[in-house]
């Protein structure tokens, strides 16, 4: 990561405004064909054609390595996943993270897929990380501070039940794919850097069913669950805003699509 924050213009701002509607537009098309039978390498390809179809690029493709344009995580998968021949059941989570690169700046955003039927639990635990990003969000306003967000979000999910992940973080984003500071799904309100204007992060709740115990997998990457329950992962890309923030990508085109298919 970078050691300094990056403060953004406005204009620059609505660059990466532009970059991060890209990503959620590009998770829409994924929306559109997820489902039963699906496998998450077709997702990839999808997505691959699609960011490359709108004179943009995967950031995340050979990003330190990384060889897949999305970062597809399954049920007890945290983060990380790499898209492969694994066909999408019903039942099952899927975790989609996506990033863009759109004119020279960067957007970053993810959503959790429920397939089908999913149990009581895994709706819970999609409804109250979806409701973390909306509480971490609410705090992400000239003047607070990244534990102020972190805290939110932990005390939202602890008392329902559930684990925060803590080796895994938020960041800056914008110009780069991973800036500073870090922004932990967790802290102490009053701690951590201060927000300013011209600060764009990337809130994420990474939020377990269980434990908030995880394992790293040899192949680097992916990272899952130590007790094997599902995780969710829900982000989007914020600037610091005055009175209330700016949510620089969107759920709406994603959830737009589901509503329909579910008709």
């Amino acid at each position: 990561m970078t050691k300094k924050i990056i403060y953004k213009s406005a204009e620059e701002i609505e660059g990466i405004r532009e970059a991060a509607m890209m990503v959620s537009l590009t998770l829409a098309e994924v929306a559109k064909i997820i489902g039963p039978g699906v496998t998450t390498l077709q997702l990839d390809k999808l997505a691959y054609e699609f960011i490359n179809d709108h004179k943009a690029v995967p950031a995340f493709l050979n990003y330190n390595g990384f060889p897949y344009s999305l970062c597809i995580s399954p049920n007890e998968q945290v983060v990380h996943g790499f898209p492969s021949d694994y066909v999408i059941q019903d039942g099952d989570l899927i975790s989609v993270d996506c990033g863009v690169v759109l004119n020279g700046f960067v957007g970053d955003s993810a959503y959790t897929f429920p397939i089908g039927n999913i149990s009581e639990e895994q709706a819970q635990l999609i409804k109250v990380t979806k409701e973390c990003l909306n509480l971490g969000i609410e705090k992400a306003v000239i003047g607070m501070r990244t534990g102020d967000i972190g805290y939110a979000i932990q005390q939202h999910a602890e008392s329902n039940g559930f684990g925060v992940v803590r080796e895994l973080v938020g960041h800056g984003v914008g110009l780069s794919l991973h800036e500073k500071p870090d922004v932990p799904n967790y802290g102490r309100r009053g701690n951590g850097p201060k927000l300013e204007q011209g600060m764009v992060i990337a809130i994420e709740p990474m939020i377990n069913a269980g434990t908030a115990d995880i394992k790293f997998w040899n192949d680097g990457w992916t990272v899952t669950t130590r007790d094997k329950k599902p995780s969710a992962h829900y982000e989007h890309t914020v600037a610091i805003g005055r009175g209330k923030p700016d949510v620089l990508s969107t759920f709406s085109v994603i959830e737009e699509v589901l509503e329909k298919k579910n008709k």
